[in-house]
């Protein structure tokens, strides 16, 4: 039966991995692989290990179980702060969790005793993109004293997220701001942390340029090793590959049409009024795939002069009046993926993922 693809380039990932595990090595920088991206399918997870990475990281933890049912013994930290009906799995499953409310620790901290373990945390501060954290000292102040009441868990580390809700770029500033808590937390109140968590792939570009502090020694990072990309700092990161996933879809429909629709128009599917310049009349490409198998916006048709006009829950719509006629109907287009498209694809159930080692 017809499915759209995805398609891994295993190998790719495998040297992305590679390169990047050596450079942080060289810096005092430990990596925690994010596999959020691609729902923690094991075979990129193996492609990681043979590139050197031997920490993991994930979201959700449906996924980090299924990652380490099908591969014993990796180390996972689970990054997205849980709710306290997960404190039970938390513990079964991440070897360390990020933390930012006391409820929440406190409960972990019960399921660990109950289990007969101390669970490592390390907290999160927000240095100002607006999401999850401890805002400023007086929080710190209040929550610390907590902790340590808990003698389930063991604060471990500090960490910050940026780039994200905010689009907060990681500066020196904003990432000493770990360094000076760290401090302040070991010597008024006696923990022993000794990770700072500095971000994700948005950081590397402070480590490239030689001023991350040097402290920070711990990065959560998944687009740089996929996609060879930071989208928050908007630039591709030199020699690292690019196009490690394809999407691929079968053209259905090949007609030329207006590039404004006729007729009064309401919202779309989304409930959005979107705009649609005027660029005459177009041959537009039909594909059997849309919104709810990928993130359109996130896919760059590999063809030269084609270019992604938009799409529905079911059809994907792709300008390719420049395309010199080499788009017929039953071609399958191709797709080079960003971070959004590989994340929807590999959740859908009407996607097909094949994986491949060989390279293109």
């Amino acid at each position: 039966m017809y499915a759209p693809i995805l398609e891994i380039d295993t190998r790719k990932i495998t040297e992305n991995a590679r390169k990047l595990h050596d450079f942080c090595a060289g810096r005092g920088v430990e990596l925690a692989f994010a596999t959020k991206g691609f729902s923690a399918r094991p075979e990129v997870i193996r492609a990681a290990l043979a590139g050197g990475i031997t920490r993991f990281a994930d979201s959700r933890l449906k996924n980090i179980a299924a990652a380490k049912t099908a591969i014993p013994g990796l180390h996972y930290l689970l990054i997205r702060i849980p709710a306290m009906d997960e404190a039970e799995d938390v513990v079964r499953w991440a070897d360390c969790s990020l933390q930012s409310q006391i409820e929440v620790i406190r409960a972990v901290s019960d399921a660990a005793l109950r289990a007969g373990k101390v669970h490592p945390i390390i907290l999160m501060i927000d240095v100002g993109d607006l999401r999850e954290g401890v805002f400023g000292r007086e929080q710190l102040d209040e929550i610390a004293p907590q902790i340590q009441a808990c003698p389930g868990v063991e604060l471990i580390g500090l960490g910050t997220n940026v780039g994200c809700y905010g689009s907060v770029l990681p500066s020196v500033a904003n990432t000493q701001i770990l360094v000076e808590l760290r401090d302040y937390l070991n010597s008024k109140y006696g923990f022993h942390i000794t990770t700072l968590s500095g971000g994700a792939t948005c950081t590397l570009k402070l480590l490239e340029d030689g001023l991350l502090p040097r402290e920070i020694n711990h990065l959560r990072v998944g687009e740089a090793i996929l996609y060879g990309e930071d989208t928050t700092g908007s630039r591709f990161l030199e020699g690292y590959h690019q196009d490690a996933f394809h999407f691929k879809a079968q053209v259905v429909e090949l007609r030329r049409k207006p590039s404004v629709p006729i007729g009064e128009r309401g919202r779309d599917g989304k409930g959005d009024i979107p705009e649609y310049p005027d660029r005459g009349v177009r041959l537009r490409a039909i594909c059997a795939a849309g919104k709810q198998d990928v993130a359109w916006a996130a896919l760059t048709p590999t063809l030269p002069g084609a270019e992604m006009i938009g799409a529905s829950s079911d059809h994907l719509i792709v300008d390719v009046e420049d395309c010199a006629g080499q788009v017929h109907v039953g071609d399958w287009m191709d797709f080079r993926c960003g971070y959004m498209a590989v994340l929807d694809a590999t959740t859908s159930a009407y996607v097909e993922v094949r994986v491949r080692t060989e390279g293109r």
